[in-house]
């Protein structure tokens, strides 16, 4: 099925963990809320062999939330499955500020799916993240106050 990349913004109550089950129950029902096959989040999990070598293709391809900002490694297996918050340092050269607004993110996410070139994308804030079957988040600010967050990833092979 090929790699693929997914960004979304999603209320944030200063809970990523509340913010991630929010998020992914609303995507889980709208890919599979008419779908026999799965009747729950929990059903989609336990089919292995799906999960294991297609997945989504979407946030649900995540199953928890690290604390740490370091950067997923291919050989660290349990980094796959994980959302963690982007550096800092990388918000900063992003955004040029510690509290990046929604409009913003999402104008830095678009430009980076409308990407002319793949150097382009590697260049964007999309593409910080370099490893499969991971994401990374930003808390987001309107009127100074943190109020969504932007999550980011890739999936597939």
């Amino acid at each position: 099925m090929g790699a693929g990349g997914w960004d979304y913004v999603t209320r944030y109550d200063g809970d990523v963990e509340a913010a991630l089950a929010t998020l992914q129950a609303k995507v889980f029902q709208e890919e599979y809320g008419s779908d026999a096959r799965y009747r729950s989040l929990g059903d989609l999990y336990e089919d292995e062999e799906f999960m294991g070598t297609e997945g989504t293709h979407t946030i649900l391809d995540i199953d928890r939330v690290v604390a740490t900002d370091d950067p997923p490694t291919r050989s660290g297996i349990a980094d796959y499955g994980t959302l963690r918050p982007l550096a800092l340092s990388r918000v900063m050269h992003h955004f040029g500020t510690n509290r990046p607004p929604v409009e913003q993110y999402e104008e830095f996410a678009a430009a980076a799916n409308e990407a002319a070139s793949h150097e382009e994308h590697e260049q964007s804030l999309l593409g910080e993240c370099h490893m499969r079957w991971t994401g990374y988040y930003i808390v987001l600010y309107s009127d100074d106050r943190p109020t969504h967050l932007g999550i980011f990833g890739f999936s597939g092979d």
